[in-house]
């Protein structure tokens, strides 16, 4: 065997007794090796175990030390880190809680990891240039019907079946006792204002608004979407009534500058023809 086959022969067996957390042999290492090699392992994992708690926060509250860590080694066994940065470890914790309900006590720590998700996305998306009512107030009245609103990048509207949001307040005040929430269907908005991250429960028609701005509809459309809740004499006011709430609360991205684009073409279209 070459040895750099020897090599790869020795990380792929320290890589699959890592990932399957099973100690090496002595045909491998040293006795001092594979100790050494056992208190890594150990570390590996509970470092794992360390991001699943910080990136969600709130379910080890809920849960209780062992039943989380009973959750997150059989997360790790299923899905090992993919990513280089511990921060997005965790992505299908959600998805893995659900098809795994033996490990969750309530079905509504599925709708707390889904905030808790939600919120530490919201707190990396990208920034964006938000619209205010005085730009708004600018675009002439006869333009309204084709405008096309963007959803500032941290919004995320999640569908959740349990009122958890009593749950947490309650703990992100401190430790506290609680009985089981209510069951609520209800649509959830995220997102990020500045540096803080918010969330809000939406009424029906409101999901339905956001819904369609995120499906990129012009404001005409996002009216006629509303026409079936509220009838067709008042969708107009009652989109503006939620346009109006959306902006105050700094969700929706500044309208694109017709000047800026008029210029781009002008550019585009003189590289064009220089060629």
């Amino acid at each position: 065997m070459m040895p750099s086959e020897s090599l790869q022969s020795m990380q792929s067996q320290f890589q699959n007794a890592l990932l399957l957390d099973k100690p090496l042999g002595n045909d491998l290492l040293s006795a001092r090796g594979v100790e050494q090699f056992g208190v890594y392992r150990i570390a590996y994992r509970a470092r794992l175990r360390a991001a699943l708690r910080d990136n969600f926060e709130v379910l080890p509250l809920v849960m209780g030390d062992d039943a989380f860590d009973a959750l997150a080694n059989a997360y790790i066994d299923a899905h090992p880190s993919q990513h280089y940065s511990l921060r997005w470890f965790g992505h299908s914790l959600c998805d893995f809680m659900i098809s795994h309900d033996e490990l969750v006590d309530h079905p509504a720590l599925v709708d707390l990891a889904q905030l808790q998700w939600a919120l530490r996305h919201a707190f990396d998306a990208e920034s964006a240039e938000l619209l205010t009512t005085a730009d708004l107030a600018a675009v002439p009245s006869e333009q309204w019907a084709a405008l096309r609103f963007t959803l500032h990048p941290s919004v995320q509207l999640l569908d959740l079946q349990w009122a958890v949001g009593p749950i947490w307040h309650a703990l992100k005040s401190g430790p506290t006792a609680m009985g089981p929430p209510e069951p609520l269907d209800h649509a959830l908005m995220v997102w990020r204002l500045g540096m803080n991250t918010q969330w809000k429960s939406l009424s029906n028609t409101e999901a339905e608004f956001v819904k369609a701005l995120q499906a990129h509809g012009t404001f005409g459309q996002v009216c006629e979407s509303l026409v079936e809740r509220v009838g067709e004499e008042n969708a107009p006011a009652t989109a503006v009534d939620i346009l109006s709430e959306l902006l105050a609360s700094g969700v929706i991205c500044a309208l694109p500058n017709p000047n800026n684009q008029t210029q781009a073409n002008f550019q585009i279209y003189n590289a064009g023809t220089s060629l």
